[in-house]
């Protein structure tokens, strides 16, 4: 059995939400259907999102840095969203670990959205059912696709590659040796719900500057100043010209 799964690596997002518009754009039209934005200006913005980049700052001025956390449907081997469904219509795919919502079945009741420790769950106000991230089902299968666009969305539209997809189950994946090389994590595994998407680690680097080093001959932020003309010895315009 595959599961099939995002790693994000957190050192590389710059939090430029281009994976949250990618992902909206793609599956607003597509099978997941209509994804409302009711006030996407306001103060309190609404609307249906697979997708949100989380932005915090941590730490205490001037030791401060911002960390950008993209979030959706970890797609759980345990997913406690699963068996509170009272109608089936959320479910986990068997051939690729997939979690999805059934929109025929879906009572809108909530209950799955409750039981998600993540808040991965969003209720779309017209259409009355709960939606998810679908890790772009209808996507990654479409046979009319070159090989290399058949990954969700996000993952293509991440101009600093901070969004892997791959088999996690599969140990020569690409999105496997990641996780095993670089130390990613699962969010929360306390919960038990044994997470499918994975988190890479922020590395910090620092760089240490002798004060000698900050002085350079040719440093671009020194103000260029006009130098003095050399003598002239062949005739001016103004030697030839009458004003």
């Amino acid at each position: 059995m595959s599961q099939l799964a995002l790693v994000i690596d957190l050192n590389v997002c710059v939090g430029c939400s281009a994976c949250v518009t990618s992902c909206k754009e793609w599956n607003t039209s597509g099978p997941a259907g209509f994804m409302s934005d009711d006030n996407p200006y306001g103060k309190e913005p609404t609307g249906t999102f697979f997708n949100r980049v989380q932005t915090y700052e941590v730490g205490c001025f001037p030791n401060t840095e911002t960390i950008h956390f993209p979030k959706s449907c970890l797609h759980c081997e345990d997913a406690p969203c699963v068996p509170v469904c009272p109608t089936g219509a959320s479910y986990k795919r068997e051939e690729d670990g997939i979690v999805l919502v059934d929109y025929d079945k879906c009572i809108g009741c909530k209950y799955c959205s409750w039981a998600c420790p993540y808040g991965a769950r969003e209720f779309d106000e017209h259409q009355k059912v709960m939606k998810k991230c679908t890790l772009c089902v209808d996507r990654i299968y479409d046979q009319s696709l070159p090989e290399t666009e058949r990954k969700p969305a996000c993952v293509l539209s991440c101009p600093t590659s901070a969004r892997l997809f791959g088999d996690v189950e599969d140990p020569e994946s690409e999105v496997s040796v990641a996780i095993r090389e670089e130390g990613g994590y699962q969010l929360m595994p306390e919960w038990g719900t044994k997470p499918s998407n994975h988190y890479l680690p922020r590395r910090k680097t620092r760089l240490h500057i002798h004060e000698d080093e900050l002085v350079r001959a040719d440093n671009p932020l020194k103000k260029e100043e006009r130098q003095p003309s050399a003598p002239v010895d062949e005739p001016t315009l103004d030697d030839s010209t009458s004003w």
